[in-house]
């Protein structure tokens, strides 16, 4: 297909040695890597690059369950986009829909006061690129909402850290041996890299934390993995998947396959679909994703995923100047023929990288490039010093795959200087071992304030 020239059916162009807008939805992976890359490989006054994201940061996933477990900082595994992407235009907005024909973008930003209504705008572009994410697969699970807890942002995470500080605390206080049951069993549904990491890492926080109680030991914890499939950890290769299991096992880790969640009672009770029923006072959800509802608005062409159908060249199928990558799109894996690449966070750096490329290629009038990328091999941290790597023909587990683990993502975080945050913290880490201190009041900073107004403190009160 020949590279479109990104001027000829603009409606705001103002001829050919004017700018190329070039509009990027989504501060993910592949929005942050892809917008590095084309800021380092345009020329000055070629292009203008504008980033629109819900929030002002990117996240990177692969660091939350470390973050949730106390060996980062919560805040450096987050990357603030302004201080990232110096030279792009960086706007807090989502998109809404598009007018492709007329290459325009509708966005809704946030309102500018409390109580006002949010800014609808419009952004015309020459290149688009649509990488909004993925979101929570939500089912229907009676008593889930009132009681599930997520794992997809860095509050969550924190939340979720608290929470399970804050049972061993409650075990550790009570007399009831019901509840202390219950206060010390944690469930996570869902057996991908988001649910077996956080569980395998909080695990391994959790049974370091009950040497500091008098009355809890490691084998009081009991630990659920819920998971649908016929394995764990389906993104990857069946070996590493079947260490993993074998590896959580061994640590007297329950791992249920081929099992649901059938529902969650009033009193925090689990039921399973094979059968099995008791009392949990944790619930996580992290049972799969699925492609951003948003893409069904822009009119392109989806999969049954609801991703939008893409060529080799990243290029969306019927277009000429929109781009998609990451979990955003159905991009045709050249290495497994008829099948497409799969939602993990290697081909979203590389399809970034790509992209990027095909973008400048595009305003230059070159031919563009076809992604295509063989996956070296996958690689899962089960907690300090513990992990699994399937490496093509060679597997490792233990400290060489955690340490493998670590070297990867560090790697790929972006910039120098969130790279130095974390190198920074798993330093002090090591020497100083995990942070097991239960913040919760951060989640409501107000409580004992509106504690003291409801006492009557205050105005009229014993002040």
């Amino acid at each position: 297909m020949p590279p479109a020239s990104p001027h000829a059916s603009s409606p705001e162009s103002a001829g050919p040695s004017s700018a190329a807008r070039i509009l990027l939805i989504g501060g993910g992976q592949v929005g942050v890597n892809a917008a590095l890359r084309l800021r380092a490989r345009l020329k000055p006054g070629e292009a203008e690059l504008t980033l629109v994201d819900p929030t002002s940061y990117m996240t990177y996933q692969p660091f939350l369950a470390e973050a949730a477990s106390g060996a980062i900082d919560p805040r450096h595994v987050v990357v603030p986009l302004r201080r990232a992407l110096r030279g792009v235009k960086v706007m807090q907005g989502r998109l809404t829909s598009l007018d492709q024909p007329n290459a325009r973008a509708h966005l809704l930003l946030p309102a500018p006061v409390h109580g006002a209504s949010p800014i609808e705008l419009t952004l015309p572009y020459d290149l688009l690129v649509l990488a909004p994410g993925s979101v929570s697969r939500i089912l229907p699970v009676p008593g889930l909402a009132e009681h599930g807890i997520g794992f997809r942002s860095v509050e969550e995470a924190v939340k979720l850290r608290n929470h399970v500080l804050s049972q061993l605390d409650v075990a550790s206080s009570t007399r009831d041996p019901e509840l202390r049951q219950a206060a010390l069993t944690f469930v996570f549904v869902g057996g991908g890299y988001a649910g077996t990491g956080a569980l395998a890492e909080l695990e391994d926080m959790a049974r370091h934390a009950t040497s500091h109680y008098h009355n809890l030991r490691p084998e009081d914890l009991r630990w659920v993995l819920v998971e649908a499939g016929k394995r764990i950890l389906p993104e990857t290769e069946p070996q590493a998947a079947e260490r993993t299991t074998a590896e959580l096992r061994d640590r007297a880790i329950d791992v249920r396959l081929g099992t649901r969640l059938a529902a969650v009672g009033a009193d925090g009770t689990v039921q399973l679909t094979d059968g099995s029923r008791f009392a949990a006072r944790t619930l996580v959800w992290t049972a799969g994703v699925r492609a951003n509802p948003v893409l069904k608005q822009t009119g392109l062409a989806v999969d049954a995923q609801g991703r939008l159908r893409c060529d080799s060249h990243l290029r969306v199928l019927g277009t000429e100047r929109v781009f998609a990558a990451g979990d955003s799109a159905a991009v045709p894996d050249l290495a497994r023929p008829g099948e497409t690449c799969r939602a993990n966070a290697q081909h979203a750096v590389h399809q970034a990288m790509v992209l990027a490329d095909n973008l400048v290629a595009c305003l230059r009038g070159q031919p563009t490039t076809a992604y295509r990328r063989e996956l070296k091999g996958t690689i899962t941290s089960l907690g300090l010093h513990q992990g699994v790597a399937q490496l093509r023909s060679r597997s490792l587990h233990g400290r060489s795959a955690w340490l493998l683990h670590r070297a990867v993502h560090l790697r790929r975080v972006p910039t120098w200087e969130r790279k130095a945050r974390v190198m920074s913290d798993w330093l002090l880490a090591s020497l100083t071992g995990r942070e097991i201190v239960s913040l919760g009041e951060l989640e409501e900073p107000r409580a004992g304030f509106e504690h003291l107004l409801d006492e009557g403190v205050g105005e009229g009160g014993p002040i």
